[in-house]
């Protein structure tokens, strides 16, 4: 699960980690009268007006605007707030940017330069362990970094038995070239994001960048948090913070129905169980000549109702043109998913477009035969090769 930045800076200001304060705003009043306060607090009439969607390259996107005063603040939130936010990770249809975060503004002056660094915390799968993963090249795309310098990332692993020693967090500060107070910040700094990271069960952590201030305090500018979903009946007040505004609707109502989907952008509809089928099924309808428009897992326990919800999502996409129904029956018997499907097929009405169900395991002839003599728009398989012959005939036909 993804959240917002403030939410991120949130939970990281309550385990000790120093961050960019701010506060949210809907409209562009309450950004004026969130500055106000800034101003009480900071004694500075500059702030950041930043965009708060679940995507990175905001200030690419024209999402992150530097505001000087109260004038600046309304037009700048009025210009963010209600934009379609189109930066490298929402992809061309970009996201609707709902609120703000009125931020202070943390590069002033002092005796020293502001520098920027990139930090995040995640699990290294090939070794199964986490790793603390840094650069002194902040405030860039990381990929940009690792590609054109990558002698400029440093890793660090940390052994689960142990966790994060002091020497190591002591080594991230020295290879960022620190020294002073802000070498003694920067330690408390990584020890304090990594016990946040551990602790809520995150996926990963990214803060780029964090900031060595003119006056040596290190704190997160930005902060980029993914939670591992399988660990958020732990954490009621962290599963409270989905926004579900940021998530596409089908997608989110498939998972109303306990339906694993995901929107992709073919004309040919999946419904399987099982992710290996769902793969399967989606490389057959590519050789047929088709392309796959979702993946849909309706699992293990495929029965009326799992399908007729299937159905219904599928059918939202308009360039849907036919659906491949791709059922494994070992738990599940065969006859009953095609009895299934008819009843969710006569419970819906008429579907524009032919379906092809192939049903292959515990009685899968006899589930044949119910789909033959149906009498709907519904063609059976029983063999892998028999559904791409008829996906091709009937994408043929349209």
């Amino acid at each position: 699960m993804n959240i917002h930045e403030y939410q991120g800076k949130e939970i990281l200001k309550s385990f000790g980690v120093r961050v960019q304060e701010g506060i949210v705003a809907e409209t562009p009043e309450q950004a004026v009268e969130a500055a106000k306060r800034m101003k009480e607090e900071f004694n500075s009439d500059w702030v950041v007006i930043k965009a708060q969607i679940h995507a990175g390259g905001r200030g690419k996107g024209g999402g992150v605007k530097l505001a000087k005063n109260h004038d600046e603040v309304l037009q700048r939130a009025t210009d963010i707030i209600g934009m379609q936010l189109v930066t490298p990770q929402t992809g061309p249809e970009g996201k609707k940017v709902n609120k703000v975060l009125v931020a202070q503004d943390v590069y002033y002056p002092g005796d020293s330069d502001t520098k920027e660094f990139y930090m995040s915390v995640l699990l290294d799968r090939a070794t199964g362990r986490n790793i603390i993963m840094y650069s002194t090249e902040g405030g860039m795309d990381i990929e940009e970094v690792a590609e054109k310098t990558p002698h400029l990332i440093f890793k660090e692993e940390i052994d689960p038995k142990v966790g994060l020693q002091g020497f190591q967090a002591r080594k991230i500060a020295f290879n960022l070239g620190l020294s002073g107070g802000a070498h003694k910040d920067m330690v408390k700094f990584v020890a304090a994001l990594y016990k946040a990271y551990d602790s809520i069960d995150a996926s990963m952590f990214e803060i780029n960048p964090v900031l060595k201030t003119s006056d040596d305090k290190i704190l997160a500018v930005d902060a980029k948090v993914n939670l591992d979903e399988n660990a958020l009946y732990r954490h009621a007040d962290i599963a409270a913070m989905r926004d579900i505004t940021e998530e596409d609707p089908t997608e989110v109502e498939a998972g109303e129905s306990n339906l694993n989907y995901v929107k992709l952008d073919g004309n040919v509809g999946c419904m399987v169980n099982g992710a290996g089928l769902a793969m399967a099924t989606m490389d057959i309808i590519k050789l047929a000549g088709g392309e796959p428009a979702n993946f849909l897992d309706v699992g293990g326990t495929a029965n009326a109702e799992t399908v007729k919800a299937g159905f219904n999502i599928i059918l939202k996409d308009p360039n849907v043109k036919a659906i491949l129904i791709n059922i494994f029956g070992g738990i599940v018997r065969c006859d009953r998913v095609a009895q299934g499907v008819i009843d969710a097929y006569n419970e819906i009405g008429n579907i524009p477009v032919p379906i092809i169900v192939r049903l292959q395991g515990t009685n899968a002839a006899e589930a044949k035969k119910l789909i033959d003599e149906s009498g709907l728009q519904v063609y059976s398989a029983i063999l892998l090769k028999e559904a791409a012959e008829l996906v091709t005939k009937v994408l043929g036909d349209k």
